[in-house]
């Protein structure tokens, strides 16, 4: 007798124990029994044939009706099930036929059952695979949603502050006039200085968030002129020396090749680029601490590094301190002051900083060995802007004719 006959003659005893072992309860072992026969078909020709690939269908079928919640907790695999149907299938040839006959059906079946685990094994693979897919497509969704979502608060928060900041600075400025011009020790002068400190912290954080909403839209327009980095560098130098004196801290700005070289950009927003990092490195360094400015002329590139003897930063922060927000450490434990030492604010700096470099084609980073208070190890950035001997704006080119030409005046 055949194979194929031997598997006839088992079959309703194998579909009666498979259904009770598989499927608890008449109503679900009656809905399974379908799948279960088109199982045993597939056995059947798998072995009449030589080709196991008649499993192949009921094999994906039972693959893809796994439900999300398994694939989520690696539930359910098909091997266990797999296994079960083999044991089984064993015992029944077994009880059922004689021993040589059970063997000859046994040694038939063993490979289809092999290719089946195999199939099993790629069919479950590319599912999970799927599905992995599909949670982080929905994760990437959420993220984005979450981030245009933040960006739409900072836009209209920012936008919401203004009105009542500029009434603030307008009432300021009307009491302030109600005052002699010398007078500058009244009890209600000195109060009013304090609101004009305040109104000015206010505005620079509201500018800073209106900042970020452009940049996050791609709205920020750059007005490209001439500029040259070293004059950029030494009005910074003028603007900073006061808070350095304070904080006793050293600047050091060497000249370096390509500084004093003109190229197009818009010199205030590479001027706010510039600021943002030596306030972030006054901010960092403690009393009495360095902090030098140098670079280097690259071929198409300038480079302008700021390094500092400040705590320093770990390096899985080096990519978040340039995300908006993105405050690192116990924010806490920040002092108030701007430039005070670990001084606080919004943590917009950086992420302006990076975006208006971006803007004009460059690029920053940051390289620190760690974050240590006691020890120091300090922090460099980088800044690499493109040489760029005319603007791209073809109208403000013919403006700046003579310059672009080497007539310099």
């Amino acid at each position: 007798m055949n194979v194929a006959a031997l598997l006839a003659q088992i079959r309703s005893t194998w579909m009666s124990h498979i259904s009770h072992q598989l499927a608890r309860g008449a109503g679900v072992r009656e809905s399974f029994l379908p799948q279960l026969n088109q199982f045993y078909d597939a056995l059947v020709q798998s072995v009449e044939s030589g080709d196991p690939a008649w499993m192949d269908p009921i094999l994906k079928d039972w693959a893809q009706a796994r439900t999300q919640t398994e694939l989520s907790v690696h539930e359910a695999s098909l091997y266990p099930i797999l296994s079960q149907i083999l044991q089984t299938t064993y015992f029944i040839l077994r009880e059922s036929l004689a021993a040589d006959q059970a063997l000859e059906a046994l040694g038939a079946l063993l490979p289809v059952f092999a290719y089946a685990y195999e199939q099993v094994a790629r069919q479950e693979m590319q599912v999970r695979v799927a599905h992995v897919q599909r949670e982080l497509e929905f994760a990437q969704t959420a993220l984005e949603r979450l981030d245009k979502s933040k960006s739409d608060f900072i836009s209209v928060a920012a936008h919401e502050l203004k009105t009542p900041l500029t009434l603030i600075e307008g009432y300021a400025t009307m009491l302030r006039d109600l005052f002699p011009k010398d007078d500058h020790q009244s009890q209600a002068v000195v109060l009013l200085k304090g609101v004009d400190n305040g109104t000015r912290r206010l505005r620079e954080i509201v500018d800073d968030m209106i900042d970020v909403s452009m940049i996050d839209n791609n709205l920020l327009k750059l007005n490209f002129q001439p500029l040259w980095i070293n004059r950029l560098l030494r009005t910074l130098e003028e603007e900073m020396r006061g808070i350095l004196s304070q904080r006793k801290l050293t600047l050091t700005i060497k000249e370096f090749p390509g500084s004093d070289e003109m190229t197009f950009g818009d010199p205030e927003r590479i001027f706010q680029a510039l600021r943002n990092l030596l306030t972030n490195a006054i901010k960092y360094t403690p009393d009495g601490g360095s902090i030098t400015v140098d670079g280097r002329k690259l071929p198409g590139f300038i480079e302008i590094t700021v390094s500092d003897t400040g705590i320093g930063i770990d390096p899985e922060n080096h990519t978040r301190i340039f995300e908006k927000f993105g405050q690192i450490g116990n924010v806490s434990l920040h002092s108030s002051g701007k430039t005070k030492f670990k001084g606080g604010g919004p943590g917009l700096g950086l992420p302006i900083t990076k975006g208006l470099i971006e803007a004009h084609g460059g690029t920053i980073w940051v390289e620190s060995e760690a974050h240590d208070e006691e020890r120091c190890p300090g922090s460099t950035f980088h800044v690499m802007l493109p040489i760029r001997k005319s603007p791209p704006d073809e109208e403000i080119a013919k403006i700046f004719t003579p310059l672009t030409n080497g007539h310099q005046t």
